[in-house]
């Protein structure tokens, strides 16, 4: 495999930028490579400037559900392109975006448009605070809510990846208030809530975890979140940065059953241009600027090319329900061919899967939580994910995140993926 261009473009890449990269996650350092540096993609393949194809199972992180680049979103795009990028003044399409974000999640009023899920995050967070009148909020070891400074506190994905929990230059002060519990621990809920309950002014948490692999969380305990939240009067966030709109249409709430009082979503309500929203309960988001007193704003908040391109990718996917089906249909065929894999090849790992969140880890399970995930094994990661790479497959470069499939995923695909992972794992672990 060729990466001389690639390779070429990161060392002037990291003249400019740090480590080369505008994402810590892009830097393919944890497994001891230099990045590639992607020219176009299509579908379900992606390719890099070196020519290399790959089959792509970062789809973006996990907002590209109908693959990349699809005819049935991006055509007519140049229209509003030349009608303007953007106002900072309202538009019709921001009001359309909101209505149908609102009709798709059962649990909320009203919806506000920011830029990132860092943003959706850090503001609803905010909210929750001035609804309560209280300070602490309660977060779970290896979710990932962004990086705004109360939130990083064991967090996942890229902190896991390079052993920075608590990233330094943030203030003692603005993380003493961050209660952190064992993810999918009921026992530790309950002791937290009996010592700090009419102290918390709310519970953010992923459905399930992204951010260190795929960790699904249990019926029970998210039911128990939110039975003890309403006995407490604390705020239950759901944050469905991943999630949404990928699980299910109703995203979490379709696919668990259970209501939160707020909700956070990111890249997938753009189809993958830069965007997220928080929303909940009409008495919620009255304490949001200009109704209520709490500030958050944002110039590019409701960009009309993100709403354009998102309007489309969720009418798509409410007006066909069979995408999801699919979707399930093939990573469940993905998953059982990647437990196939292990129990071939004699190898004590685990496959989790969520709705079309796939994940192997190289440890034994069960994986419920964060001291679960850094049980795995990571130098053997490393080999299989440059064999793999080989193979013309590309995963994320790090354990702790998830493989996502689209639409665009064929079965084709993914009988050569299974293949290929076999190939890898046999050959990394000198089987």
């Amino acid at each position: 495999m060729n990466n001389k261009k690639s390779a070429q473009i990161y060392q002037e890449a990291t003249k400019y930028m740090p480590g080369g990269v505008n994402s810590p996650v892009r830097a393919f350092k944890s497994v001891g490579l230099n990045p590639l540096f992607i020219e176009r993609a299509q579908g379900s393949k992606i390719y890099d400037v070196d020519g290399n194809e790959y089959i792509d199972y970062i789809c973006s992180w996990g907002p590209l559900m109908l693959g990349h680049s699809p005819s049935q979103i991006v055509d007519g795009i140049e229209e509003i392109i030349k009608k303007g990028t953007s106002y900072g003044v309202p538009t019709k399409i921001e009001v359309d975006m909101a209505k149908i974000i609102v009709e798709a999640y059962p649990a909320i009023d009203q919806v506000r448009m920011v830029n990132s899920g860092t943003e959706a995050t850090m503001s609803a967070l905010r909210v929750a605070r001035a609804f309560t009148k209280r300070n602490k909020i309660l977060k779970f070891e290896g979710c990932y809510h962004g990086h705004s400074d109360a939130l990083l506190v064991k967090s996942g994905s890229g902190t896991i990846t390079y052993g920075v929990p608590t990233s330094p230059g943030v203030p003692d002060d603005v993380v003493k208030d961050t209660l952190v519990c064992r993810y999918n621990d009921l026992d530790a809920v309950r002791d937290i809530f009996e010592e700090y309950g009419n102290e918390i002014a709310a519970v953010i948490v992923e459905t399930v975890s992204g951010n260190m692999g795929v960790v699904p969380g249990k019926q029970e305990f998210l039911q128990l979140l939110r039975d003890i939240t309403k006995e407490y009067n604390s705020v239950l966030i759901f944050d469905e940065v991943i999630t949404g709109f990928r699980l299910h249409y109703n995203s979490s709430v379709g696919y668990f059953g259970i209501n939160p009082d707020m909700v956070c979503f990111g890249k997938i309500i753009g189809a993958g241009l830069p965007v997220g929203a928080y929303g909940g309960k009409k008495e919620i988001m009255d304490m949001v600027s200009p109704v209520g007193p709490v500030y958050q704003a944002g110039t590019l908040s409701g960009n009309p090319l993100a709403m354009y391109m998102g309007k489309k990718n969720l009418e798509i996917l409410r007006d066909n329900p069979q995408i999801y089906t699919e979707l399930e249909r093939k990573a469940t065929k993905l998953a059982e061919g990647l437990k196939s894999n292990i129990e071939k090849l004699g190898l004590d790992y685990t496959v989790n899967r969520a709705g079309s969140l796939v994940c192997l880890f190289f440890a034994k399970g069960p994986i419920n939580n964060y001291e679960d995930v850094t049980k795995c094994d990571i130098s053997k990661f490393n080999k299989y994910f440059k064999e793999v790479l080989k193979r013309g497959i590309l995963l994320a470069p790090t354990q702790f995140e998830a493989m996502f499939l689209s639409n665009a995923h064929t079965d084709e695909d993914i009988e050569y993926t299974i293949k290929a992972i076999y190939e890898a794992l046999k050959i990394s672990h000198n089987l």
